[in-house]
């Protein structure tokens, strides 16, 4: 292998390795979005859990059960 063969195999690496990371890096822009998107839609949910029931508190309290 010649040494301009060797040149032209590391610049088409390095080509395929540039485009590999342009496309690793939109994944993981979109994969940011999208996390970003289901944190609020999970505090969204959790603020209308709260509104459904205030005064539980997401805890269990010491009341007794109906059936006792």
């Amino acid at each position: 292998m010649t040494e301009s063969d060797r040149i032209a195999d590391l610049e088409s690496r390095i080509a395929f390795q540039e485009d590999t990371l342009d496309k690793l890096n939109d994944v993981v822009s979109r994969q940011e979005l999208e996390i970003e998107r289901l944190t609020q839609m999970i505090r969204i949910i959790n603020s209308q859990l709260r509104q459904l029931d205030p005064g539980n508190g997401g805890e269990q309290g010491d009341e007794t059960p109906p059936h006792y």
